[in-house]
């Protein structure tokens, strides 16, 4: 209750600011869990960004940086958030985020920027931080320079957790609550099943394409099977440092893994006796980058096994989702393909679907979600098209094969287009 109160006042007080001065308070939400600090901070970029010293500053206006401030405030999201992702490395230096004495490597994991609107007025930016903390870390301190204003610090994850209010100098120390078993290996296992999908496109790309070259249980389990045994040793060798291939060298070959699938799979749709041996090699090179997607996230200094368990528990489980859903969208096509469904049925249900989807990835993108959002959002329109190409082989069913000419081929080629767009990205 307490803190409930002390937490409406300091709002109430930065509110009170905002309406009377430019220069807000910024403010940082933050929990420990699953061996890591994740911290959310709410702040004015534009004054950080331009240099201006906001020590007993309560009008940008009055600075000397008036001017620039305005011009950033002017910026397009994208270009502010550039420019502040380069500034974040002196604002951590600052903040100075220490547990046990320890200072915590910190990364940015994600920064928006609302659009632009009066440039009179201060727009409020989100930064994502996230780090590692230390096994069995008891105690954590954070400072905010006096240069950057001032500083709301709020712990999320305790009932009577801490709340401070910096105007320069360092904060008391924090406990950090105990970490459970379960916590960590939770917080892993949701890690896994992001960074495969929605952030990771082209492992996604390479699991459909795999799908469309048989979606019969008995070869594509088989073939999923190779793929994990060749992604999961390569996953835990990367992320413990014994194999660390360059980015610029691995992303462009994971790329082409998957144009190479989707080829074959129009080229040679009978497959071969070497389609496995092949798929797990593949799986290495994906196993790889899963690595160091794990590396960037940071493990937890305790726990680090069952972290690493964890992720790759949330790989599989979101290989088997991915492959779920995509069954889900074909099954009604194959049964209309094979004469076991009625036309208007499946010509009924593909078209509501295209449109449900279509409509769905409009407004959701058009709503301007998080990057981590966003990424689930944008897969609803290749869904939109899955089902157009579903609608046409079920228009098209008296054709021989509809369902291959239809669905599979042009499935196999948009996943190849998009398989070399990735490649040709992530080389240059």
């Amino acid at each position: 209750m307490i803190r409930s109160l002390v937490s409406a006042l300091l709002f109430a007080l930065s509110a009170a600011a905002a309406q009377a001065h430019e220069v807000q308070s910024a403010v940082a939400d933050f929990i420990t869990e699953g061996g890591r600090l994740q911290m959310e901070m709410r702040l004015s970029a534009e004054p950080i960004v331009a240099g201006i010293d906001l020590e007993g500053v309560q009008d940008t206006n009055s600075t000397e940086g008036a001017e620039r401030v305005d011009a950033l405030r002017a910026l397009p999201p994208e270009t502010l958030a550039a420019q502040l992702r380069d500034e974040m490395p002196r604002i951590l230096a600052g903040m100075n985020i220490r547990a046990d004495g320890a200072p915590l490597d910190m990364a940015v994991s994600e920064i928006t920027v609302p659009p632009v609107g009066n440039v009179e007025l201060p727009r409020e930016t989100a930064v994502l931080l996230a780090g590692a903390l230390p096994p069995r870390a008891e105690t954590l301190q954070i400072s905010w320079p006096a240069e950057f204003g001032t500083l709301i610090l709020r712990q999320m994850d305790m009932e009577q957790g801490y709340t401070g209010y910096l105007t320069g100098g360092t904060s008391d120390p924090i406990e950090i609550p105990s970490d459970s078993l379960l916590g960590i290996a939770g917080t892993y296992l949701l890690a896994g099943m992001v960074f495969f999908a929605p952030l990771g496109p082209a492992h996604v790309l390479f699991v459909l394409a795999l799908f469309f070259l048989s979606s019969r249980p008995v070869p594509l389990a088989t073939q999923q099977a190779a793929f994990t045994l060749g992604l999961l040793p390569a996953l835990i060798a990367g992320t413990l440092g014994i194999l660390t291939p360059p980015a610029s060298f691995l992303a462009p070959l994971i790329a082409a893994s998957v144009v190479y699938v989707a080829l074959e799979g129009i080229l040679v749709p009978g497959g071969h006796r070497g389609r496995p041996a092949l798929v797990a090699g593949f799986g290495l090179l994906h196993g790889l980058g899963l690595a160091a997607a794990l590396r960037a996230f940071g493990l937890p200094g305790s726990g680090t096994s069952l972290a690493l368990a964890g992720f790759a528990l949330g790989v599989i489980l979101a290989q088997l989702l991915v492959l779920g859903l995509a069954f889900a969208m074909v099954a009604l096509a194959q049964r209309v393909d094979a004469g076991r469904v009625p036309v208007r049925r499946g010509q009924g249900v593909y078209a509501a679907l295209a449109v449900a989807f279509a409509a769905a990835g409009w407004w959701l993108y058009g709503v301007g979600l998080p990057q981590t959002q966003l990424g689930l959002a944008l897969w609803l329109w290749p869904l939109a098209g899955l089902s157009v190409l579903c609608l046409l082989s079920a228009s098209f069913v008296d054709r021989l094969h509809a369902y291959r000419r239809f669905v599979v081929v042009p499935g196999l080629l948009a996943i190849a287009a998009a398989g070399a767009g990735l490649a040709i990205s992530s080389a240059l």
